[in-house]
């Protein structure tokens, strides 16, 4: 606890400052909310007021070029003086444009369906449909893949109208994986995108990782800097089931009774070492580990993603 008696994230690494103005959202009223766009637009506005420029109005972005009007583009943005010199529409294209493909990869393994009150399935599509609003306000492309054993639905990065819409569509289909196969969903999304971006993975990250340090490596090979959020149940880091509990594989359907009392110190000591294996894994491929329960507001997941896109855009900006 802080020492507004606010919880503290458990977040891997020095925390961000996106709890700033989170004091006025409950998340439990947060979470009630059944429109998943709702829910975004509430968490953007309010964890992420004033952190960043809007996507062009105002003097704080620079003038680039000009290039042709397309179909989608915002009207205002044409040049009339030009369209009266030359007869032909072209829009003024502005710094804060160039786009920056993001693909968001969602585990849509039945594990994601533990948790209460809400689980961390839930929890992760809002924080997908959050980060989705968000960039696609500062005009990058954004892109869905879903996976359970492997993929199972890609939706390419795309920054046009409608590309929120078809995301949240996305987003509303149920968890169905009986098992999680991240390491062959990043082989694929390696070998299907093309522009240099962000991948942002959204899973609890419990299975074996066998085969992901590889894939991560791949994937910063072909452009692509990684973010892993890892989204756990509280009650998977205390292990607190009471005096007797069933465990259920939701993914196998196995069923388990266990005394809690004996089993919480080996479970805690595997899953310790568990997590500790993964920090080490990423800090040996520079990619960034945002671990956060589903009690609290995702305010450090959402800044450090976005601190990472801007770290991405200074370099592209120093290599042009």
């Amino acid at each position: 606890m802080d020492g507004r008696g606010l919880p503290k994230s458990p977040g891997v690494g020095p925390p961000g400052d996106g709890r700033r103005t989170v004091e006025w959202i409950d998340l439990a009223a947060l979470m009630r909310i059944e429109s998943l766009e709702l829910r975004a637009r509430v968490l953007v506005d309010g964890l992420l007021a004033g952190r960043h420029r809007g996507p062009r109005h105002g003097q704080s972005v620079e003038f680039s070029e000009y290039r042709a009007y397309a179909v989608g583009d915002d009207p205002r943005s044409i040049d009339w003086k030009l369209f009266a010199r030359t007869d032909r529409c072209y829009v003024r294209r502005f710094e804060q444009e160039i786009q920056l493909a993001c693909t968001l990869v969602l585990d849509n393994s039945r594990s994601m369906l533990f948790g209460a009150p809400h689980s961390k399935g839930e929890y992760a599509r809002t924080l997908a449909a959050t980060l989705a609003y968000s960039l696609l306000k500062q005009r990058d492309a954004v892109g869905l893949v879903h996976f359970a054993d492997g993929p199972t639905e890609f939706l390419p990065a795309q920054a046009r109208s409608g590309q929120l819409h078809r995301i949240l569509v996305s987003l509303s289909r149920a968890a169905e994986g009986r098992s999680t196969g991240l390491p062959a969903t990043l082989e694929a999304v390696a070998a299907t995108t093309r522009r240099r971006g962000i991948v942002i993975v959204l899973a609890d990250l419990l299975s074996e990782l066998d085969g992901l340090e590889p894939r991560l490596a791949q994937l910063q090979s072909c452009g692509q800097d990684v973010v892993l959020l890892q989204i756990l149940d509280p009650a998977e880091l205390s292990f607190d089931l009471g005096p007797q509990g069933i465990l259920e594989d939701l993914e196998s359907g196995r069923r388990l009774a266990v005394d809690p009392t004996t089993a919480r110190d080996r479970y805690q000591s595997r899953l310790n070492a568990h997590l500790a294996e993964l920090e080490t894994l990423c800090r040996r491929q520079s990619v960034d580990l945002v671990r956060v329960t589903t009690d609290v507001l995702p305010g450090e997941a959402l800044a450090r993603v976005l601190e990472r896109r801007q770290r991405v855009l200074a370099r592209r900006r120093s290599a042009a």
